[in-house]
């Protein structure tokens, strides 16, 4: 999209560069060193108001949250409606929701869901949502002139069996600009959303997939500034999972708590 010039007289404020942006982030990563050299605690979350990231200022909270109900009970009045009758056999495979293939390299996206000691969640509604092949959503809002793609959506969900196991067959998704700052592109993402027993429970994340060149220069994944959290964002490419002439296979658990818990954007 074009941006329309500024009215005559007026004095531009310079672009913000990727070069400001990727200090900025060097630098905090350089703090973090530091204050763990020093002896501080492992931060294996981000801060809310991380600076390279700039609508994080203007997006977390910056009051005392206000609970939702004094009744313990009452939470179950916000319960998922969803069951195993909900969820259909297409669901889950995001190539076969239309009546022709979508564009670009198929992939199977699987891994389980675990607790902090390493114990399954059974029954957990696990949903997805990604941009297409050419790095666009099917969405209204996304105005990036990239091609939409008529027999991919970008949506799916299933849930976890008995050993906490999901999977997707879905399309890698391409990087697409964002206007953080001037020239900035995300890395090829997936977006997971987790319920629990209740919608106060859900968990939103995003994995990554692995050798990116864009990680450095994205400040989104880069406010995770632990460098073992960071990673546990990042799927591992799997041969045994893939399938002869058909899709690559990539793995990704996802830690709901605990020391290893796998960084969500509630950060939490």
């Amino acid at each position: 999209m074009t941006t329309p010039p500024a009215p005559a007289g007026t004095i531009e404020p310079p672009a913000l560069t990727q070069a400001r942006i990727s200090a900025e982030i060097a630098a905090a990563r350089d703090d973090y060193a530091r204050s763990i050299a020093a002896g501080a605690p492992v931060r294996p979350h981000p801060d809310r108001d991380y600076a390279p990231y700039r609508s994080s200022t203007l997006r977390h909270p910056r009051h005392p949250l206000t609970p939702m109900a004094a009744d313990p009970e009452d939470v179950e009045l916000s319960g998922p409606v969803f069951g195993v009758t909900d969820i259909t056999d297409l669901d889950h495979d995001l190539t076969r929701q239309h009546r022709g293939e979508p564009q670009g390299e198929r992939i199977t996206v699987t891994g389980r869901v675990l607790d902090r000691s390493g114990r399954p969640v059974r029954g957990q509604l696990v949903e997805i949502w990604q941009a297409n092949a050419s790095g666009r959503y099917a969405h209204l809002r996304d105005q990036h002139p990239a091609p939409l793609d008529p027999h991919f959506t970008g949506v799916g969900r299933c849930l976890t069996d008995d050993q906490g196991t999901y999977s997707f067959v879905t399309v890698k998704p391409g990087a697409y600009p964002w206007r953080n700052h001037d020239n900035a592109w995300r890395p090829a993402h997936i977006h997971f959303s987790l319920f629990g027993s209740a919608f106060t429970q859900r968990l939103i994340t995003q994995m990554y997939f692995p050798g990116d060149p864009l990680f450095a220069y994205d400040p989104i994944l880069q406010s995770v500034t632990d460098d073992d959290a960071r990673g546990r964002l990042v799927a591992a490419y799997d041969h045994d999972l893939s399938t002869p002439e058909w899709s690559l296979g990539y793995r990704w658990d996802i830690v709901l708590d605990g020391p290893s818990a796998t960084w969500t954007e509630e950060g939490r």
